[in-house]
């Protein structure tokens, strides 16, 4: 009985944007690039016995694994959204902005030792190997910029398209410009890291042919303050997806007057929160002197594409003659 009804409102629950797979990619493709210039900047500092090849070593190491955990959250993100018992009601995207989370944690991490480090040289200047470091710099600029490149293509730097509500179902495609939190915590590491090869470049410049050398740990506080900062742009908005936090007044004011278009419908309760990077859900509810059936007014949401899960709830006025 009502097979026909109960599958045209049934639906899955991945509201994965469609470049979220080639993001992934991108970034698998980063992460080995990365790792393997850390076991090179290792391989050669040990050979050199040179610290500042082995410290900018294990430091590039610290941005192949937030890119691998960015990488990995994609692929985590995809199972829990496709698991065959349903344990992950709206998906897997809070992993994609859980891993964003850490990842600025661990931006902020990298700003603080960069701080440590710099004022420990500043007030105890010591020797620097100028020429292998500034080697050093240039190929970690090398690498960062490649990588920036290969995030950057068309495609890969901002989430476009999601899930949208349709008559009946409440579920199908259409398109949205979003922001992926995980894509912007991995880019945000390779932008980091390349900001800091430039910072180290002059400031080594600076000392090899000038002897200018307090302006490393002067290049190193300005880079963790830049650092720093988006850090904690990226914690705060990765934060409030995490809390349900993102509710867009824009989007909620588009639904309220879409659903009272008649005059005589109200919304009486409206509970709107994010479930993908480009996707909404929406609980509502609606009382109406001649209310309609609840396919009506989910048809009147049609055109607020961002909406992929809508659940309605429809009440008489009391009052009504």
């Amino acid at each position: 009985m009502h097979d026909r009804a109960v599958q045209a409102l049934q639906h899955d629950h991945d509201y994965a944007d469609r470049g979220a797979s080639a993001r992934m990619r991108v970034l698998t493709w980063v992460t080995a690039l990365t790792g393997v210039a850390m076991v090179v900047e290792l391989a050669v500092g040990w050979w050199s016995r040179s610290l500042a090849l082995t410290a900018d070593g294990w430091h590039m190491g610290t941005h192949a694994l937030a890119l691998g955990g960015a990488a990995l959250a994609y692929r985590l993100s995809a199972l829990a959204s496709r698991d065959p018992r349903g344990r992950f009601s709206f998906g897997g995207w809070k992993i994609e902005v859980l891993a964003a989370y850490t990842s600025a944690l661990a931006l902020g991490g990298v700003a603080l030792w960069l701080v440590v480090d710099a004022v420990a040289a500043l007030r105890s200047p010591r020797p620097v190997a100028f020429a292998e470091a500034m080697a050093v710099a240039v190929v970690g600029l090398a690498v960062n910029a490649v990588s920036a490149w290969m995030m950057m293509r068309p495609g890969h730097a901002h989430a476009d398209g999601g899930p949208a509500v349709s008559p009946g179902a409440g579920h199908a495609h259409g398109h949205a410009h979003s922001h992926d939190h995980n894509f912007s915590a991995a880019y945000l590491h390779v932008l980091a890291d390349a900001v800091t090869s430039v910072l180290a470049i002059v400031a080594l410049a600076a000392g090899l042919w000038w002897g200018w050398v307090w302006l490393d740990p002067a290049a190193a506080l300005l880079g963790a303050a830049l650092i720093g900062r988006w850090s904690w742009g990226l914690l705060r908005s990765s934060a409030r997806a995490l809390v349900d936090a993102t509710a867009d007044p824009a989007l909620a004011q588009r639904v309220r007057e879409a659903i009272e278009t008649d005059g005589d419908a109200r919304l009486t309760d409206l509970h709107l929160w994010q479930i993908g990077s480009a996707s909404w859900s929406v609980v509502l509810t609606i009382v109406a002197d001649r209310p309609l059936p609840a396919s009506s007014y989910r048809e009147r949401l049609a055109g607020v594409t961002e909406l992929a899960h809508v659940t309605i709830e429809v009440h008489a006025c009391p009052d009504a003659d």
